[in-house]
């Protein structure tokens, strides 16, 4: 087994109202055992819209993927397409409705168990697995050897299906190659001028090992992914490449292991025994939520706070009226005192600051979308920097900037 094809049911999907993070996270867990999705459908909630997707999706795919269109009515057209498709029947599953009645009783929602009797019919043929955190069971059914697997679509109920039943069952079942995945994240060279500096290198790799170039705002991850038989050899061989390619970017390598900039500071702060605060504006607490995000960021990160209004910079991080009035509030001088003032309210090592204009209009003191100053205060150390990105959205620029300032606060420290 190793192509997959996944297969997105909704029209909530294909109008743009709900997004696709299922396959995101299914593409990756499939990865992780060897298994490459070789492609990602979305289709409609309809019986022969389904059926001719799983048969597109089963002229190239020995594992099919579905998720979405599975609910409690009996007009229920996934699981009619299913039978449909492999000459089944749809009938009620004792041990299903047992798992679901015990679902809904520890829920203190029997009331309603009758109502959703029909999550217990599923097609004759199928293996179920039971959904622990939902209604719908997830269903397995098996053509030729190929395997396809119909899963709801809430994203909560899909992770623990994937991770903790079908992973494993496919990993028992299947003799599948083990992959070993490493990124080595390097900042200051654009990723045309990496690509060049890195060819010979590149070229040489091991049939067994791929790179994969996945820019990141200004940083490009670099993503080896080796496969084969022996774990312990594939982890010493990508070891080996990795320390082959770091004289040709040294001075620009960040970290060698983590993937997210956010694991990369959590690291180096626990690391040097360093705290950490946030003073944003136009970031709108994007900062403070990356920074937390990791586990454990209780130990540095000491607080953080969103001074949107200019009266709430002046009052609360002691930011000048007349540096105000003379610089504005954005500005380089600005986002220093806003900084100062953080890390005097916060008793912390490190402070970080944004002050800018994420649109869709222009700031109050007129200056352009897409225009931010951000300030990194390490003790009485400071850096700041401006940045200019008017075609980027407004969650867009946010995200990037947060990805920014964090980056930049990672170099910094590798070079102190």
């Amino acid at each position: 087994m190793e192509k997959a094809v996944l297969i997105t049911i909704g029209d909530e999907i294909l109008s743009g109202n709900t997004v696709d993070t299922n396959s995101n996270f299914i593409a990756a867990e499939l990865k992780n055992i060897g298994i490459k999705v070789t492609q990602i459908l979305t289709i409609s909630d309809e019986i022969e819209t389904i059926k001719n997707a799983l048969n597109i999706a089963f002229e190239t795919g020995d594992l099919v993927i579905t998720t979405g269109g599975l609910g409690p009515t009996r007009d229920d057209k996934t699981k009619k397409a299913l039978a449909e498709y492999f000459n089944d029947e749809i009938a009620l599953d004792e041990v299903t409705f047992n798992h679901l009645k015990g679902y809904m009783e520890r829920r203190g929602r029997a009331d309603i168990l009758e109502r959703n009797r029909e999550q217990a019919f599923v097609p004759t043929k199928s293996i179920v697995f039971q959904n622990h955190y939902g209604t719908a069971p997830c269903m397995m059914m098996e053509q030729n050897g190929k395997l396809c697997y119909s899963l709801p679509g809430v994203p909560y109920e899909v992770k623990p299906l994937i991770k903790d039943q079908i992973i494993p069952y496919l990993q028992q079942r299947f003799s599948l190659h083990y992959i070993h995945t490493r990124i080595v994240s390097v900042v200051g060279i654009p990723e045309s001028i990496l690509a060049d500096k890195i060819e010979d290198w590149e070229l040489a790799l091991p049939e067994n090992i791929a790179l994969s170039y996945l820019p990141v705002g200004t940083r490009v991850k670099l993503r080896l992914t080796a496969s084969g038989d022996n774990e312990e050899q594939l982890k010493q061989r990508t070891e080996e490449e990795i320390q082959k390619l770091l004289p040709l970017v040294e001075g620009h390598v960040i970290a060698v292991s983590e993937d997210k900039i956010e694991n990369i500071l959590a690291e180096m702060l626990t690391e040097r025994n360093l705290t950490i605060s946030t003073a944003e504006s136009c970031t709108g607490g994007e900062l403070a939520k990356m920074i937390t995000s990791v586990s454990g960021s209780s130990k540095y990160f000491l607080g953080g706070m969103v001074a949107y209004a200019t009266e709430k910079k002046i009052k609360i991080l002691n930011v000048s009226r007349d540096t105000v009035d003379q610089f504005t509030v954005v500005s380089e001088q600005v986002a220093q005192e806003m900084a100062k003032g953080c890390q005097q309210l916060f008793e912390t090592h490190i402070s970080l600051s944004t002050t800018g204009v994420a649109g869709p209009g222009k700031g109050e003191d007129g200056k352009d979308i897409g225009t931010v100053f951000y300030t990194i205060r390490i003790n009485d150390q400071e850096v700041t920097s401006k940045l200019y990105m008017p075609h980027l959205e407004r969650v867009d620029f946010m995200d990037f900037v947060s990805q920014k300032v964090i980056q930049d606060l990672v170099s910094l420290l590798i070079n102190s």
